[in-house]
């Protein structure tokens, strides 16, 4: 299904270490020069049999903060790019070294299991959290044409079989559906407000970092690739439980947050409202350089190319080493699809003290469509989160209840909620 190249990310830095630098430049591109395989190293343990055994995931996000709510980072090279012949044509062989130290410094201890047990490892062990009595927190199954998935599904105390919202959430990289719900607290809000939250998980074996391939032009598309698992989920648990027409909403973190761009513009009929935290628009990037490109500094998505406006709330942080903040202006862009509106700022500070940027977009009758929170200060973390899961920046204005906020504020019309 996927034709963009692996990368093993474990051989790239193997190579390095042994000085086969133009190899080790290749691998990152995509693939050896000459054609030649990997060389299994003689440590290598059970990475050597996951590189035997079949395709290697591609790791796709940058490297995790060392500290939790710190800000992510990019790895400090460049991919060259490629000369005609297929060779690496954008770096000499003296210049390798430089291009590729940032690399290694960011992979951890020289000598130790290659340093990513924090880019792709499991994150500390945590007890979950007690459930409210009468709350279920559901692990379910989808599976179509194109594979299967795991999911999460909260379903509040509330819930009596009256017709509720849903909202979809797509992790960012490294994250699974527990470390998600506890981060972004949205289960207690759905416990307050009541409504459903499904939480679908990436398998490792399509991201070894358990990214969300948003990169790859075969996951954008509708009815393909990882948006058709994302619907599927949602439409397997609209068939399965009573969610209220037209309240419908997608929302993600990071790789998550572009992801969640993509079902939103795939399903315009399926999704009521989108919300984006540090994620890209979609169609920024269609390859692996290109995906690195674009969060370094912003992809070229389609701009005005949507059939029609979806309603888009996205939170991004102006101090974001991984996402270029100007991803959340292009996501804007994206979702206005052309349409004329009226543009209002205000600011503010949050509880914890972080000052924010609010920019909210109306239509002619004065109804909000977009908006966008521009965090000062904050990195690459999920706004007002809480510390018990990854990735958080507690002191920010809290994320989850402003998306639930927006999204109740825009339910579909009947007649387009049709699937």
């Amino acid at each position: 299904m996927n034709a963009q190249p692996n990368i093993d990310m474990l051989e790239a830095t193997r190579l390095t270490r042994e000085g086969r630098l133009a190899e080790a430049m290749a691998l990152l591109q995509g693939g050896l020069p000459n054609g030649h395989p990997p060389v299994p190293s003689g440590n290598a343990g059970e990475n050597a049999g996951q590189r035997q055994g079949g395709p290697v995931a591609r790791i796709i996000e940058m490297m995790p903060p060392s500290s939790r709510g710190g800000a992510w980072t990019s790895p400090k090279f460049n991919f060259p790019q490629t000369a005609p012949d297929g060779s690496a044509g954008g770096l000499s062989q003296p210049q390798m070294p430089e291009a590729l130290r940032g690399f290694l410094d960011h992979m951890g201890q020289s000598g130790s299991a290659l340093g990513l047990d924090g880019l792709v490892g499991p994150g500390p062990a945590r007890a979950p959290a007690p459930l409210p009595e009468g709350a279920r927190f559901e692990e379910r199954t989808f599976a179509n044409e194109v594979g299967s998935r795991a999911y999460k599904l909260y379903i509040p105390s509330g819930y009596t079989g009256q017709p509720v919202a849903l909202v979809v959430m797509l992790h960012g990289c490294t994250q699974s559906p527990d470390d998600f719900a506890a981060g972004t607290r949205m289960n207690e809000l759905a416990e307050e407000q009541t409504f459903l939250v499904a939480y679908p998980a990436q398998a490792k074996s399509a991201n070894v970092s358990k990214c969300w391939n948003w990169f790859n032009a075969a996951d954008q598309q509708r009815n393909r690739g990882e948006p058709s698992l994302i619907a599927g989920i949602t439409r397997q648990i609209m068939h399965d439980f009573s969610v209220k027409p037209g309240r419908v909403y997608v929302a993600g973190l990071s790789a998550g947050g572009a992801a969640a761009v993509i079902m939103g513009s795939a399903y315009p009929d399926l999704y009521a409202a989108v919300g984006v935290h540090s994620g890209l628009a979609c169609g920024a990037a269609r390859d692996m350089p290109s995906a690195f490109a674009a969060m370094r500094q912003g992809g070229a998505p389609h701009l005005g190319g949507a059939e029609q406006l979806v309603p888009t709330i996205v939170f991004h942080g102006d101090r974001d080493t991984t996402v270029n903040p100007v991803n959340g202006d292009q996501v804007i862009a994206q979702s206005k699809a052309g349409s004329d509106l009226r543009t209002t700022v205000s600011r503010g500070q949050a509880q914890g003290g972080i000052n924010y940027t609010r920019t909210v977009a109306s239509d002619d009758s004065g109804h909000p469509m977009l908006e966008h929170w521009v965090l000062h200060g904050a990195g690459h973390a999920w706004s007002g989160g809480s510390p018990s899961g990854s990735y958080t920046e507690p002191r920010g204005p809290d994320a989850s209840r402003e998306m639930m906020r927006f999204f109740l504020e825009h339910p579909k019309p009947a007649a387009a909620s049709s699937m």
